[in-house]
C-alpha cells in the first residue's frame, strides 16, 4: 500500500497575521504545501489529505483544481473545535486549537494504511521526503513503530521571532524523548536558548535533532490517538490555552505503549513562514530552488 500524505493546514496564523498556508511563494502562484505536496508525489506518496479549516476547503480546491488528476487522491476534512471524542463537549470559553494530536485524529476515518504528517507553512525539501518514504519503507516500520524525519534546530529558526519544536533525545537510531519547547530563539555562532515556564532561559547547542512535525505512523496509530485524546481531554477541557501536540502523543507511545520510533535526518534547511517579515525569505529560496532545476517553474503545468 503506498503511503498517505496528511498536511496540517487548519492553523490561524496567529503570528503571522494572516492565512500563512494560501500565501504564494511561486512562480506559479504556488502555496508552500504545494512543495510538500510535488515532493511526496516525487517520492512515492499517491494520497494526500488535507486537514483545514472550514473555510478554507472551498479556495483550497479551486486552488488546485485538476492540478493534481493522475497524480495523487485528494481529500479534504475539517477541523473543527466542535470536533471531539462522544461524551466530550468544548466549553464557550475555548476559542484555541485542540493542538496538532487533534488535528491527526480528525483524519481517522479518511487514511487506512501508514502515512507522514507535515504543517502546510513549513518547507521541508525533496530530500526530506526522499528520507520519509525509506523510513515508511523499513523493516522495522510496523503496527507498533512510528517515525520523524527530524531537522538539526539551527536549521529550522527563524530570524524573525521565537520558534515552537520538539526538541529529541536519540539513541541507537531510535527516539527516546521528545519535548515541545514553545518558545525558542536563535543565538549568535549557531546556538539557541529556550525559556522555561518560569520565565528564566535555557541554552542549546544548535545541533540538537528537532521535530518539525515530519513523522511517520502506520495506520494503528488512530486507536491509540483516540484514547490518548479522551485522557487528555477529560484532564484538559476546561484549560482554554491547552493543546495535545503530536510530540507528546509519541512520547507516550514510546514509554507506556513500548512501540519504537525510527529516526531518520534530513540534510534541508528549513525555511517557512511562521512571522510575515519570513515571506520574502520563502520567496527568495523558492526562486532559487527553482533557477536551480530543483523545482520546475511551475510545478503543475
Amino acid at each position: 500500500m503506498s503511503p498517505t500524505l496528511l498536511v496540517l493546514a487548519a492553523g490561524m496564523g496567529s503570528r503571522y497575521g494572516g492565512i500563512k498556508q494560501m500565501d504564494p511563494v511561486g512562480p506559479d502562484g504556488e502555496f508552500i504545501l504545494d512543495y510538500s505536496v510535488y515532493d511526496a508525489w516525487r517520492a512515492g506518496f499517491d494520497k494526500v489529505v488535507f486537514i483545514i479549516r472550514e473555510e478554507l476547503e472551498e479556495p483550497l480546491r479551486e486552488h488546485f483544481g485538476n492540478r493534481l488528476d493522475g497524480k495523487v487522491e485528494v481529500k479534504y476534512v475539517v477541523q473543527s473545535l466542535d470536533k471531539l471524542p462522544e461524551g466530550f463537549k468544548t466549553p464557550e470559553t475555548r476559542k484555541k486549537p485542540w493542538g496538532t494530536g487533534h488535528a491527526v485524529w480528525c483524519a481517522k476515518d479518511a487514511i487506512q494504511g501508514p502515512f507522514a504528517m507535515v504543517n502546510a507553512d513549513d518547507f521541508y525539501g525533496k530530500d526530506s521526503f526522499t528520507e520519509m518514504a525509506k523510513l515508511l519503507a523499513d523493516k522495522n516500520f510496523n503496527d507498533t513503530a512510528c517515525g520523524i524525519v527530524a531537522f538539526r534546530l539551527n536549521n529550522t529558526l527563524s530570524e524573525n521571532g521565537s520558534v515552537s519544536r520538539g526538541i529529541c533525545t536519540v539513541k541507537d537510531g531510535l527516539l527516546t524523548d521528545v519535548v515541545e519547547r514553545t518558545t525558542i530563539e536563535a543565538l549568535p555562532a549557531g546556538k539557541a536558548r529556550f525559556q522555561n515556564e518560569d520565565g528564566s532561559w535555557t541554552e542549546l547547542t544548535g545541533e540538537e535533532p528537532t521535530s518539525m512535525n515530519l513523522w511517520g505512523f502506520p495506520g494503528s496509530l488512530f486507536s491509540k490517538l483516540d484514547a490518548q485524546l479522551k485522557e487528555f481531554l477529560a484532564a484538559n477541557i476546561n484549560e482554554p490555552k491547552k493543546e495535545f501536540f503530536i510530540p507528546s502523543v509519541v512520547n507516550t507511545l514510546i514509554k507506556q505503549d513500548g512501540w519504537k520510533s525510527l529516526v531518520r535526518t534530513s540534510p534541508e534547511k528549513w525555511f517557512g513562514m511562521t512571522y510575515s517579515e519570513d515571506r520574502k525569505i520563502v520567496l527568495e529560496q523558492v526562486k532559487k530552488l527553482t533557477a536551480e532545476g530543483v523545482y520546475p517553474n511551475g510545478l503543475w503545468r
